[in-house]
Order: structure tokens, then sequence, then C-alpha cells
């Protein structure tokens, strides 16, 4: 049987498919999967044992439309679900599932507050778009798989004084998602580890920034620095990761990383909190509840929509603190 999965982004959505894809291929006989990315996400998906073919787009489908038509797929699971992936379902012409995106019931969340969300983790809902053919979820958390040549020696390339380190995430797609730089100086300044700042070029000011506000503190500004195989490497060997809910977050559930997760506008009833379904002691959710604004977009704004950004100036930074030095192992000498 040969089936073609669609997801096209982003970082995290596209991680959180990798256990149907290991389902599919550990609980069928004969499945051949070919999945169908956007370029800029391959190295997600492009050393996963799972797949026997990954097919990357740039901006449209018509780019790989006749590839897609030579393969005569027997199945295509669409876990994206929007109008380019009906435009390419009807070009096919062949028998479909698609994933129940619930985009009314977050609608109403979002702008009524009124939860009808299922208290079901969006890989389960992934899950049973493809139930019809017998596979369930096997309770193992996501994959994630980083070629040799991007494994770095974090002790000895970053030249940190352990390898006992707290990973930080300082950035996200939207700036409501992400802690203001002084409450992430006033929770490092408590680690009592060395830490090794995480993100994109976009983050690397921001890096900047936290480190020349805490001069004593062990910190290095890797942002911008690594491709995502790399930062997933550095991710993969720290003790913990603190993190917005962004793509890094998903990434450690990968491999067992411990994850203290930070929530601005979002919200963890939209399905997309850190999956560990046998071992959710490996994670903690830290959130400003009972805010009649929040959540504020199902993905977030540049600005508060309400100016006071209560969401994240609101958080309880010593039980953030507490946390990470927990999971860290570090002494609690320094934590109040």
């Amino acid at each position: 049987m040969k089936i073609l999965i669609i997801r096209f982004s982003s970082i995290g959505d596209i991680v959180l498919t990798t256990p149907v894809l290991r389902a599919l291929k550990e609980q069928n006989r004969d499945v051949e999967i070919h999945y169908l990315t956007k370029n800029k996400f391959a190295s997600l998906l492009i050393n996963n044992p799972r797949i026997d073919k990954l097919i990357t787009i740039e901006k449209s489908i018509d780019e790989v439309l006749p590839e897609l038509k030579k393969e005569e797929y027997d199945l295509v699971v669409d876990l994206h679900k929007n109008v380019r992936t009906l435009a390419l379902k009807t070009k096919l012409k062949k028998p479909t599932k698609s994933f129940n995106k619930l985009n009314f019931q977050k609608w109403l969340l979002v702008n009524t507050k009124k939860n009808h969300m299922p208290n079901v983790h969006i890989v389960d809902r992934y899950m049973e778009t493809v139930s019809s053919l017998n596979v369930k979820t096997d309770g193992e958390p996501c994959e994630f798989y980083i070629a040799p040549e991007n494994e770095i020696k974090v002790h000895e390339k970053l030249a940190l004084s352990s390898s006992n380190y707290v990973g930080v995430a300082i950035g996200a797609q939207f700036a409501t998602k992400c802690l203001p730089i002084d409450k992430t100086v006033e929770i490092l300044k408590e680690i009592n580890g060395p830490v090794v700042l995480l993100g994109g070029p976009e983050d690397e000011a921001k890096g900047d920034e936290i480190i020349a506000q805490l001069p004593t503190k062990e910190i290095v500004n890797a942002c911008g620095k690594y491709n995502l195989q790399q930062s997933a490497s550095i991710v993969r060997q720290a003790s913990v990761l603190l993190t917005h809910d962004t793509g890094l977050m998903h990434i450690a559930t990968c491999f067992k990383v411990p994850v203290v997760s930070v929530w601005g506008n979002t919200v963890p009833e939209l399905g997309m909190y850190p999956y560990y379904p046998n071992n959710p002691e490996l994670f903690s959710i830290h959130e400003v509840k009972n805010l009649s604004c929040r959540p504020c977009s199902k993905i977030g704004f540049q600005k508060c929509p309400k100016k006071h950004f209560k969401c994240m100036m609101e958080q309880d930074l010593v039980e953030i603190v507490e946390k990470i030095n927990r999971f860290a192992n570090f002494t609690d000498e320094k934590v109040r």
C-alpha cells in the first residue's frame, strides 16, 4: 500500500506527525510512505527511516504534481487540510483521509473563550485520521533523526564548564508567545548552571542583550549559529529545555528532554502541549490563568492587542526557576 502524507508546515506541526508515520510502518506490513512538505522544513524529515520518499515544494503543488500523479497512490492522508491540499487531492483523484482541524471549536475558544475543544492531544487527533487502517497510538514520543554530520559536541564546541546545561529557546514566530527580555533575564540569573540560548538569526540580538544584562553568568548565545538539526542536537544534550510554545519544544520531546514550557497568548487546550503520553512528569506548563483576554489568537501577534501583555508579565517566575533547577538536578541554593 502506497500512502502520501501531506503536512506543509510548520516545525512543531510536522514533528507531531511522526508518531503517525511510526504507527503506519510498524503496525502494517508492506506500507510505502511518501511525505510532502515545504523545502524549508525538509531537515525535519530527511533522515526519518519511516519515510520511503520525501517530496518538497517551494511554493506551489504544481512543482511536483506530475511526479505525484505517476506514483498512483492508494491513499492520500491530508494532515494539513487547507485550500492548497484540497486542490491537490482534487487533482490526484485518489482516496483520501483528512485531518479534522476543528476550526470552529478553535474560533469559539479564541473569540468567546468557551472551550469546546476535545481533551485530546493533536497527535491523537492525527492518529484518528488513519484509524481505518487499524493503527493506534503506541504511547511513544515524537521522532527526530539527526544526521551524523550535524551532531554537535556541545561541551567541546561551546566550551561549557559542565555538560549539565539548560537549553533556552528564546524565540517564537510571534512576539506574544515570548517572554519579554527582562523576564527571561530574571529567570536566568537564578539558574544554577550553564545556559545555552537557542533560536534563529532573528533571535541573535535578543540573545546578546540577555548576555549583556547577565555578565557574570555562563551563557552561550547559539542563536543563528547552527542549522535546525544542529540546534536539535544541542537540545538533545540539554538537561532541560526552557521554551515558549514553539517548534523546539516539540523537538525536545523526541529525545525525552524535560520541558519547562511558558505560555503567553496561546493555550494548551488547543492540543499542542508537549507530547509525553506515558511520561507527563517530564514537562511542566506555566501560564497565567483566568485572563479574560486569553487566548487572543490560536497563533499569535507581534504586539499584545490589549497593550498590557499580562499573559507574560504576570508569570510566576519563581515557580519556573524551581522547575528548571529541579529538572536539571541543580542545587537549590539560589532558588528563592
